[in-house]
This record gives C-alpha cells, sequence and structure tokens, in this order.
C-alpha cells in the first residue's frame, strides 16, 4: 500500500509501460486537439468581425484539425506497428482502463490520507 513509485514500476515490464506510455501520450493529443478546435471556435464567435482575429481563430482551428488528424494515423502506424514488433497498444486505449490505472497509483486515490 505504500509502494513508491519505483516499486510500483518495478511490478512492470518494460514493454507494458511503452504500451501505456504510448497509449496515453496519444489520448493527451487527441484531447488537447479537441480542446484547441473549442478555443479556436470560441475565439472565431468573440472575433468581432476583425480580420487579423478571424485569421487566428482559423488558423487555431486548422491546425488543431491537422493535430487531431495526426493522432489519429498515429494511432493507426503505432498499432500496426506495434502489433508487428510485439506491442499492442490499442487496448491501454480504454477509459475504464486509465481510470484504474491511476487509481493504482500510490498517493493518489483519497485513501492516502491514512
Amino acid at each position: 500500500m505504500g509502494d513508491s513509485i519505483i516499486e510500483s514500476a518495478q511490478r512492470y515490464d518494460i514493454v507494458e509501460i511503452i504500451n501505456k506510455g504510448l497509449a496515453y501520450a496519444i489520448i493527451v493529443a487527441g484531447l488537447l486537439s479537441v480542446i484547441f478546435i473549442f478555443i479556436g471556435g470560441i475565439s472565431f464567435i468573440l472575433s468581432g468581425g476583425k480580420e487579423d482575429k478571424i485569421k487566428q481563430a482559423v488558423s487555431t482551428i486548422r491546425y488543431a484539425i491537422i493535430g487531431l488528424i495526426v493522432t489519429v494515423l498515429s494511432v493507426v502506424i503505432v498499432g500496426t506497428v506495434g502489433r508487428v514488433i510485439g506491442l499492442d497498444i490499442i487496448k491501454y486505449i480504454n477509459f475504464s482502463e486509465i481510470v484504474e490505472n491511476i487509481s493504482s497509483i500510490p498517493g493518489s486515490g483519497s485513501d492516502s490520507l491514512d
């Protein structure tokens, strides 16, 4: 229960750590892309018709969509390459798996105040 981060990490093999790291990086990239699409949309709405603000908002949306496309392509590429070399990243891109992993980190739950 009182394991340190190093002791917790030693329970996993290197392949599983790589799998989870790649899965979390892809999820974060996807979420950031969606957040920036919303930010660009709000900036577009609040631009007040000023051309420079509209251009900035449109470029934010454009680059966020490009980032989302790159994220989706990275899932496909990493999944394909991963299967070839023995990594199964796709099974870790699951919300319940992420919540379970976060709650299993020592000190992250409500029981850490005991």
